[in-house]
């Protein structure tokens, strides 16, 4: 099992933002969490790095419990996010921002590891020396997932990435997801507002309310069950 979550509750002050949350990865999979904004969805991911640090429950990453590990040394267990509104640093290049993902592998593979991000996105290497605040919001999300597989993760955390942007790069960035997973067995965890897309290219599925987790089940269940369709497929809330 690559990630386990059990019984976890976190609060942002006085607010009560996770309850009682069970969630598990397992080793090669895409995992999707969908629900209305606000349920909660983002808070989960990033109580994985302990910000908000879980009150209750136990996070179990890779066979180690990380429940209380610092935030700075969940990165170098081997879990990397790209967080939504991709988060890029403006004023660099294309090439020093894929440089800054690498900051916590091992220097040795770090020519290896460019040739494949830039490999997987050729937009990168055509743009490497350009200023990334002057990429479109498409090439930005590229960008920020390259910048994240720079640290070679077991675990890649994707936080709303076809949040804002056209449909030819929502496509784009499902594809990428889907051939980072089944070529190269990338583990994610995806939190996405696209219930349709997501739920497609995921193994499996949860759905998150309030900060509790309401349904689980494989994407084609979750993509068929009444209430899915009904909240988040047709025309119902985007989460």
């Amino acid at each position: 099992m690559m990630l386990t979550m059990a019984g976890v509750h976190a609060h942002y002050g006085h607010i009560h933002a996770l309850r009682g949350i069970d969630v598990e990865v397992q080793v090669g999979e895409i995992v999707t969490l969908i629900g209305a904004n606000g349920a909660g969805k983002s808070t989960l991911m990033m109580s994985l790095f302990g910000n908000p640090r879980a009150s209750a429950g136990r996070i179990v990453f890779d066979g180690e419990d990380i429940t209380r590990v610092p935030m700075h040394e969940i990165a170098r267990r081997g879990i990397a996010l790209v967080p939504e509104g991709r988060r890029i640093f403006q004023r660099m290049t294309v090439l020093e921002n894929l440089q800054m993902g690498a900051t916590h592998a091992d220097p040795a593979n770090y020519a290896a590891d460019l040739a494949r991000v830039q490999a997987l996105f050729p937009i990168l290497a055509e743009r490497q020396a350009q200023r990334a605040g002057t990429l479109s919001g498409g090439e930005q999300q590229m960008l920020a997932i390259g910048r994240a597989l720079m640290s070679r993760p077991k675990l890649l955390l994707l936080d709303e990435p076809s949040l804002g942007l056209a449909p030819i790069y929502i496509r784009k960035i499902f594809q990428i997801v889907r051939e980072l997973n089944r070529d190269h067995g990338m583990t994610i965890l995806l939190v996405e507002q696209n219930a349709n897309q997501a739920l497609r290219v995921a193994h499996r599925g949860y759905v998150l309310q309030h900060g509790q987790i309401t349904l689980a089940g494989t994407g084609r269940e979750l993509l068929e069950s009444p209430e899915v369709r009904a909240a988040y497929l047709e025309g119902g809330g985007h989460g």
